[in-house]
């Protein structure tokens, strides 16, 4: 069974190490999440421990699956520190295990996210995925919306340039007044 649960600050710390695995595993992956490929396992636990600040701070929450003692996936939420941003947040580094893939974790993780943007008064969620992606297809599945695709955005983890499409989604009293 597989157990999603938000971390603080020090459980990042903690579960750096796990974290890390998942993060290289969906890397090498092909996954175009900011990093290229081959990433180094010491360069993505100091990725992951350089996030537990943020996550102490408020300024980032993150959810992770486990399925036993294994960490199978993960899914932030990144909150703008400007004062007119306060009700939008940034859906950020939804991974899940190559292994477990094709199972609605993601979809788990994605409506975990939601509903905890919506409880915490955040009423519009955006992203950015790589055009073309398994995840592009998650998101509109998943009722976001497709704004458009920046051509050239980011560099793949095999290095080569790859459009990036932007999502939105109002979640909380602006989806349940979008529905009325």
């Amino acid at each position: 069974m597989t157990v999603i649960a938000p971390l603080t600050g020090p459980d990042v710390l903690v579960h750096a190490e796990e974290l890390a695995d998942l993060l290289t595993d969906t890397v090498h992956g092909g996954a175009s999440i900011g990093f290229l490929a081959p990433l180094g396992r010491a360069e993505a636990v100091a990725w992951w421990k350089e996030r537990a600040a943020a996550v102490g701070t408020g300024a980032l929450a993150v959810w992770v699956a486990r399925a036993g003692n294994r960490v199978t996936g993960t899914v932030g939420l990144a909150f703008p520190g400007k004062p007119n941003g306060r009700h939008r947040a940034e859906l950020v580094k939804l991974m899940v295990h190559r292994d477990v893939r094709g199972q609605g974790l993601g979809r788990r993780l994605l409506s975990t996210a939601e509903r905890a943007a919506a409880e915490a008064g955040i009423t519009l969620l955006h992203l950015d995925t790589e055009t073309g992606s398994p995840a592009e297809s998650l998101y509109t599945a998943a009722g976001w919306t497709r704004i458009g695709a920046i051509p050239d955005y980011a560099v793949t983890p095999s290095g080569a340039l790859h459009p990036t499409t932007i999502f939105y989604k109002h979640v909380g009293a602006l989806a349940r007044r979008a529905a009325e």
